[in-house]
């Protein structure tokens, strides 16, 4: 194949992106070679995902989905072209991204990647005693029988005939296939001194003056103004139980549901990490979930299980950790279902090899981590029969520790060589290492961002005067001296998931680093037994709940003396400086877009054509403040407006100029004050969140998930900066991390091992950097290789 610099004679042979001005991009043209393996680097807001995601992806999922009918269409979410003069030579893009796979409580790791499909078949085939098709081993088929009429016709007439009809499903009816059961504190949900006109009702998003709260009003099945204790065992059973019911309110047909049901399909019915806050916390107070008794947590019925192979259950197999499950299937001779096996055991061996053996089948989907989750989608498109489909990953080394970067590496190197053209944003430079192509953005990041630096191969990168590299031969010496511990946190008899009855003492008052392969036990260990402890602040990479029109302004509270500076300063009302409130655009109520709903055709959001996407009323905007409108200072990238709030800058503002130095330190001086929270990454999630953090004293723990998630190499010197002063300011730091770097700077590290799965849960090294390099774990070999030592 050819390689990196050679002449790409045929337009056939690369994608062509000409003048793309996606978010910061300044009219980037650019030519990427097709079947190649190509890297974007650059600082975080430098414009890779702008190009890589927002441009070339997005545009190649748009014209896949006009190929569809209209009708279609119109059940797809729709995308607009992206703001590029010309698109050439695209192909069909599947995107890999950190997103967590999905909200639905029954999708475990094997129905995700299609594997419990395959094992489904073979348990139809061989399991003894046989007891139906595939479905009946299917803890999301239901069992159901019962009859109803069909037209069908007969010499020319249509005859009705009444036909029954039996659907054999693997699914517990106890649990509904979720493997658990769910008890209700009834205390906590309705309040039995009150009626219903009184507020007796005590769930969130039920008022008595809404919808809910109407529908349990003027039901008829009970008097509103009765209190609930005085109710009737009937009474009681319909406002609690009572299933689907369609009633008439106020001339209009709805369907009635008593409260636990409602509760059922409306909070429970979702993954709990894709809860809302205040929901999760109602659920947490009046929930408890425990194990079906029916189904043992299998999901399944007792006559899915009652079929086995070998002696072992199809839900004995999905338990097992999926390396062991491997060694078992290859164990098992069956010629006549030979071809199936083949690609079942290919399929899990895709697991083993991305590193993810220590996870099994039944792990519920919605509890994998954003690094675990890209590697599971990876495993559907190692096995994939598609050639020349251009496949972009979003860092896929995150959550990786160094031992399993050449795994991945050599797994995007597999898909590349079967015909496919591969788009890697990264920042390792392991994986940039393998790239054929490299193509860094800059120079910096934000408005000082968005243009190409260079292009070439790796070896040239690294005399390249960009940051990248620069920076891509960076190594952190081991500290020369560490912090002493002014006390410890004890952790005795930690099980939880894989851990061993763990016992150890976090050091407080230094950085400490936890590390350790991914599935050796560090999550479990910190969030399961250290987390809980008074006084410990947890800040991690989950998504920031709030609408499209949160942003860092709102969610770090900066707005509010903004908005009081600019009411001051022109003798109004401060509520005119919201977007949200009385200052909003009457055209698109601060939206900034306009939403036209276009019917069967899908719908379109266009700027707004009164304000120009500025979200506030002309009026407003007349009113300046330091010289700007609030649209102005919105706009503006933290790091600007940290000189235009600082004392003798044009706005000077001391109480916005204290937030605003929280964002810079944390490294999000690129971000503007104004754009959505739905467009941050994972890392730049937790790093808004450690900046909140950073102004409330009461925290004096801190730990942080893999902090440099996102970080360009030039920026983990400022991060490990950070960390220093907020130990050196009297707090505790514990980071969940693989990056060596920090593990060179930490003053104790705790290493989780040996292996993964069974195989870890143990603490195999605790003590200093300089300690850990002479140790024989797998942590202190690469730490050692990384600091030359």
């Amino acid at each position: 194949m050819p390689r990196t610099g050679e002449h790409v004679a045929d337009a056939h042979d690369r994608i062509r992106v000409t003048g793309a001005r996606v978010n910061n991009l300044k009219d980037v043209s650019v030519e990427i070679p097709k079947r190649r393996l190509t890297a974007f680097t650059g600082v975080s807001g430098s414009g890779k995902s702008s190009l890589v995601f927002g441009t070339i992806a997005a545009e190649s999922q748009r014209l896949i989905n006009e190929t569809y009918p209209a009708f279609l269409q119109g059940f797809m979410p729709h995308q607009a072209r992206p703001d590029v003069d010309l698109l050439d030579g695209l192909t069909t893009a599947i995107v890999v991204d950190q997103e967590r796979m999905g909200s639905n409580p029954t999708s475990t790791v094997g129905t995700a990647t299609d594997v419990n499909a395959m094992l489904r078949i073979l348990f139809s085939r061989l399991g003894s005693p046989h007891v139906g098709s595939a479905q009946a081993f299917s803890f999301n088929v239901a069992s159901v029988s019962g009859a109803g009429a069909i037209t069908t016709s007969k010499g020319g007439r249509e005859v009705k005939e009444r036909r029954t009809f039996s659907v054999t499903g693997g699914m517990c009816p106890r649990c509904e296939g979720r493997g658990a059961v769910s008890d209700f504190d009834l205390t906590a949900i309705i309040d039995e001194s009150k009626s219903l006109n009184e507020g007796a009702i005590n769930v969130p998003g039920i008022t008595m003056d809404g919808w809910y709260g109407r529908i349990y009003r003027q039901s008829g099945f009970f008097d509103p103004d009765k209190a609930i204790r005085d109710y009737t065992d009937a009474e009681r059973e319909d406002l609690l139980h009572r299933e689907a019911t369609k009633i008439k309110v106020e001339g209009i047909n709805l369907t009635y549901y008593g409260l636990i049901p409602q509760i059922r399909k409306s909070f429970l019915a979702k993954d709990r990490e894709s809860m809302q806050p205040h929901i999760r916390a109602f659920v947490d107070r009046v929930v408890t979930f425990t194990t079906c008794p029916d189904c043992d947590g299998t999901r399944l019925t007792e006559l899915a299980r009652s079929s086995k192979i070998g002696g072992r259950s199809i839900a004995d197999l999905c338990a097992m950790e999926i390396r062991d499950l491997v060694v078992w299937l290859r164990e098992l001779d069956e010629p006549s279902t030979a071809p199936l096996l083949e690609a079942l055991v290919a399929s899990l061996e895709s697991f083993v090899s991305i590193g993810l053996g220590y996870l099994s089948l039944d792990r519920a989907s919605g509890t994998l981590s954003g690094g675990e989750a890209q590697r599971t989608k990876m495993v559907r498109h190692l096995g994939s029969s598609l050639t020349d489909v251009t496949y972009v990953f979003d860092e896929p080394t995150i959550g990786l520790h160094p031992h399993d970067i050449a795994r991945l590496n050599q797994l995007l190197l597999q898909l590349r060589d079967k015909g496919n053209t591969v788009l890697v944003v990264e920042h390792k430079p392991e994986t940039i290492a393998i790239a054929d192509h490299v193509v860094d953005l800059g120079p910096r990041a934000g408005s000082a961002g968005g243009q190409i630096v260079f292009e070439g191969g790796f070896d040239e990168l690294r005399r390249a005067d960009t940051l990248t590299g620069r920076h891509l031969d960076d190594r952190a010496a081991l500290k020369e001296s560490v912090r002493a511990r002014t006390g410890v946190l004890e952790v005795r008899g930690a099980a939880t998931h894989n851990l061993r009855d763990v016992d150890v003492d976090v050091p407080l008052g230094v950085l400490t680093v936890v590390t350790g392969v991914a599935g050796s036990g560090k999550s479990s260990l910190v969030h399961g037994s250290v987390a809980g402890h008074e006084g410990v602040v947890v800040v991690d990479q989950s998504a920031i709940r709030g609408s499209r029109r949160s942003n860092p302004a709102t969610y770090t509270g900066l707005l509010e003396p903004i908005r009081k500076a600019f009411a001051k300063a022109n003798g109004v009302k401060p509520a005119l400086f919201s977007a949200n409130s009385e200052g909003a655009c009457p055209t698109c109520n601060g939206a900034g877009v306009v939403y036209s709903d276009l019917g069967i055709a899908g719908g379109t959001a266009v700027p707004c054509e009164v304000c120009e996407g500025r979200r506030f009323d002309a009026g407003v905007l007349e009113h300046l403040y330091g010289g700007r409108d609030i649209s102005q200072v919105l706009a503006m990238p933290v790091e600007e407006a940290v000189a235009f709030f600082a004392p003798g800058g044009d706005g000077a503002l001391p109480a916005a100029h204290r937030i605003l130095e929280r964002l810079a330190d944390v490294g999000l001086g690129y971000v503007t004050l104004g754009q959505p929270l739905t467009t941050l990454s994972g890392g730049e999630r937790q790093r808004l969140k450690l900046a909140v953090q950073l102004g409330d004293k009461s925290g004096s723990v801190f730990v942080l998930d893999e902090p440099t998630t996102g970080l360009h190499l030039a920026d983990v010197e400022h991060l490990l900066g950070l960390l220093d002063r907020l130990v050196d300011s009297g707090r505790t730091v514990i980071v969940i991390e693989h990056h060596q770097a920090v593990m060179a700077h930490a003053d104790w590290v705790i290493d989780l091992g040996p292996g993964a799965g069974h195989d870890g849960g143990r603490v195999v090294f605790e003590g200093t950097p300089a300690d850990l390099v002479r140790a024989d774990t797998l942590t202190g070999q690469h730490l050692a290789a990384y600091v030359g030592a």
